[in-house]
Formats: C-alpha cells, sequence, structure tokens
C-alpha cells in the first residue's frame, strides 16, 4: 500500500524531468504549425517509401543502389558523395514500415526541436560517422590492436545501415539538448546490447554514430557557451569612473560682521537703541529743517 501511494508522484515527477521540456517544445511547436511544423519529416518519409518501392522493382535496384548504397570497399569520394541519400534508402532484409516509424517519430520531433538545418547537419554527421568507422574498421581488421573495434574484411561489401545511423543519432542528440538525460543512455545501451547479441557492422555503425554526434554535442554546446558569454559581454556597459568627491566649504572666519552697502541697514553700534536712531532720522529728514 505504501508503494502503490508513493509509486504515483515518484513516476510522474521523474516523467515531468526527464520529458517535460521535450514534450513542451514539441507541442507548443505541433499546436502553432501543425504538419508545416515537420515538412523535412514528411519529405524523407515520402523518400523513403518511394525508394523502397523503387528497389523491389526489377529494373530499379541497381539505380538506387549507384545514388544511395555505400560501402566500405568503394572510393570515398563517392561514399561521400552517395551518403545524403543514403539516408533515405531502407535496409532490403528489414521491415519498411519499422524504418518509416523511426523517422517519422524521430526526424519529427528533432525537426521540431532543432529546426531543419540542425537536423539535416546531425542526421548527416551521424551517418557519416558510421560510413567513416567502416573504412577504418576494415583497415584494422579483427585481429588487431582495437580487437572489437575492428570489421572482417568481408564487411567492406555491406552496405551501410541507412537511415538508422541517423535515427539513433538524432535521438541522443535531441535527448541531450532537452535534458532527457536518462533516456538518452536508455538509446546508447540498447544499441551496446545490440552489439552484444548481434556483432554486425549495422551495430557498430550505430555506436559510431552515437560518438560522432555526441563529439557534434560538445562542440556546439561549448560554442553557444561561447557566444553567450560574448554576448553578455558586449551588453554590459563598461563602469562608470566614480565622480570626485566635492571639496567641503571653507569654514566661516570667527568673530567677523556682515556688512551691508545701504547705511541705513547696517547694523547699529553695540549699547544704541534702535528706536532713537529712528526717531533722529525722521527728526533730520527734508521736511524738518531748521
Amino acid at each position: 500500500m505504501l508503494f502503490e501511494r508513493g509509486a504515483g508522484p515518484a513516476v510522474r515527477g521523474f516523467a515531468v524531468r526527464e520529458w517535460g521540456p521535450l514534450f513542451g517544445t514539441v507541442r507548443a511547436g505541433l499546436a502553432a504549425r501543425r504538419w508545416r511544423a515537420v515538412p523535412l519529416t514528411l519529405a524523407a518519409v515520402c523518400l523513403t517509401s518511394l525508394f523502397q518501392w523503387v528497389q523491389n522493382q526489377p529494373w530499379g535496384y541497381g539505380p538506387v543502389q549507384a545514388v544511395g548504397a555505400v560501402r566500405a570497399e568503394e572510393p570515398l569520394w563517392l561514399a561521400l558523395v552517395r551518403t545524403p541519400l543514403s539516408l533515405f534508402v531502407p535496409a532490403l532484409d528489414l521491415p519498411v514500415w519499422g524504418a518509416l516509424a523511426q523517422i517519422l517519430v524521430v526526424f519529427g520531433i528533432a525537426e521540431v526541436c532543432l529546426g531543419r538545418r540542425r537536423t539535416l547537419l546531425v542526421a548527416y554527421a551521424a551517418t557519416l560517422a558510421g560510413t567513416l568507422y567502416a573504412r577504418a574498421g576494415v583497415a584494422l581488421g579483427p585481429d588487431g590492436v582495437l580487437g572489437p573495434v575492428g570489421l572482417p574484411a568481408s564487411d567492406a561489401r555491406v552496405v551501410d545501415t541507412g537511415p538508422s545511423a541517423a535515427v539513433v543519432g538524432l535521438a541522443v542528440y535531441v535527448c541531450r539538448r532537452h535534458r532527457a538525460r536518462w533516456t538518452a543512455w536508455l538509446v546508447v545501451a540498447a544499441m551496446v546490447v545490440e552489439v552484444a547479441v548481434k556483432p554486425n557492422l549495422a551495430g557498430k555503425e550505430h555506436l559510431a554514430a552515437i560518438a560522432g554526434v555526441a563529439v557534434a554535442y560538445a562542440v556546439a554546446a561549448r560554442w553557444r557557451r561561447r557566444s553567450a558569454g560574448a554576448t553578455a559581454a558586449t551588453a554590459t556597459p563598461a563602469a562608470a569612473p566614480a565622480p570626485a568627491p566635492a571639496p567641503a566649504p571653507a569654514p566661516a572666519p570667527a568673530n567677523v560682521t556682515a556688512t551691508s552697502s545701504d547705511p541705513a541697514e547696517a547694523d547699529p553700534p553695540s549699547g544704541a537703541r534702535p528706536g532713537v536712531s529712528r526717531r533722529a532720522s525722521r527728526r533730520s529728514g527734508p521736511g524738518n529743517g531748521g
């Protein structure tokens, strides 16, 4: 009974802390723009569906492989040219609905939270990290110094993972960006288990994609901190120098009697009576001559 009482608030509190910022961002973006908030995601779903349909046609497998299939045995320049479209070429041995669902959910959340340009950059960085790892792993070999990091020579003829590396990389990046740290670690743990259970090229490319995204996230975070510091430094005005203290007024000299230019307003001598002086002055005025 005690567990039941405490479990509800604890679970709700964890959910709010873990997914609250992410959910709020996605909800606000979709409420404001509806489907217009995810044009890249919709285009990716449509393009993946098109590639899946074409490559399953008798005439379509070759053209799709020519524009979007990346292998470690091919020249690097050709792999770099094909990598952008390889994001949307699904694997033939996996159900396409799984790839479409992953793209719709993960790309959609990333596009709302990061924007179209950053979503594309992160997806491309994750896919490129997997592609470069495949070449390095084949060069190292399974019996090399790094052991499990290496790949057998036969993996050089295997097609890269396609959209799954981009999906994994975007999921980790978005979770880290919106403080869903436990979810990000859960994705990493799932990829580690995948490699432990089935150590193939796809699983290891997923881990390479996560490593590439982690580096990209660290660089972006450092850039944001430096930009914020520079903005704060330019926005804060320089402190004005403190004004010099005003000189203290000189003390008035003691026993100095103020004088007036008007004799009538001058102070009478000491001991004189003011009333007598005024009567005397009236008697000696112009009207009392004599």
